[in-house]
């Protein structure tokens, strides 16, 4: 992917979390993207006003007061590149040096910004020009496109139903060490066995051991129905 004229890291962070909250809601209320960068709404906002109205050059966003942003097929092509260099570090770490999955986030989000377009070839080549990354999540190509996938929460089948863990999406280190502990990493085969009465909890199969899970864990995970 081409290089953009004016980049930030602020920028590329901005565009790459309303790409990622875009998945979830249609467009992006400002509080929520605040909360996300965990910066102050005041300059999410002027970020936002720049960015969908630019001295030079097409906006990145789309800004409609009291709905939210969307991104503009701009925004979303420099949201998928940073995107692809994040998931390339992230499996790079692992499979070349050795890192565990709960290490590689926050070495990603550090160095995604920075390598060149050489060095994400390289290391796609090395890799074997991969389709997903250490966590399940699908890596854009070079061109700018991601698959659609057709998964659902774990915390949505029902009882006696089974599916393949497809991708996690909480992937702070302690959620990756106990998913790794009891066994839901992707590829691994699950089945729900039962929902608590009062719906806090869900009790899974999972490598022929019963563990139970709270919802919030069921919902950290995406699964493909079998």
């Amino acid at each position: 992917m081409p290089k953009d004229e004016i980049r930030t890291k602020a920028v590329d962070d901005l565009l790459k979390s309303v790409y990622e909250l875009q998945q979830q809601v249609d467009s992006v209320p400002t509080t929520l993207l605040a909360r996300t960068l965990n910066i102050s709404a005041a300059s999410v906002t002027d970020m936002i006003k720049r960015l969908a109205d630019p001295t030079d050059g097409d906006p990145t966003l789309t800004h409609k007061p009291y709905h939210g942003v969307r991104l503009t097929p701009r925004g979303e092509r420099i949201a998928l590149e940073v995107i692809r260099h994040h998931r390339l570090i992230e499996l790079y770490l692992v499979k070349a040096l050795g890192y565990g999955w709960d290490e590689v986030h926050a070495e990603a989000e550090r160095l995604e910004h920075v390598i060149s377009e050489k060095l994400e070839e390289r290391m796609a080549a090395a890799l074997g020009n991969p389709t997903l990354d250490p966590h399940g999540d699908p890596i854009p190509t070079r061109d700018g496109t991601i698959p659609a996938e057709d998964v659902m929460l774990l915390s949505d089948l029902t009882d006696g139903q089974a599916a393949t863990v497809s991708r996690i999406t909480d992937q702070s280190g302690q959620a990756l060490r106990y998913l790794s502990e009891i066994g839901l990493t992707p590829g691994a085969a699950v089945a729900v066995t039962a929902h608590s009465p009062l719906g806090d909890t869900l009790m899974v199969r999972v490598a022929g051991k019963k563990h139970t899970i709270s919802q919030t864990v069921g919902r950290m995970i995406l699964v493909q129905l079998n």
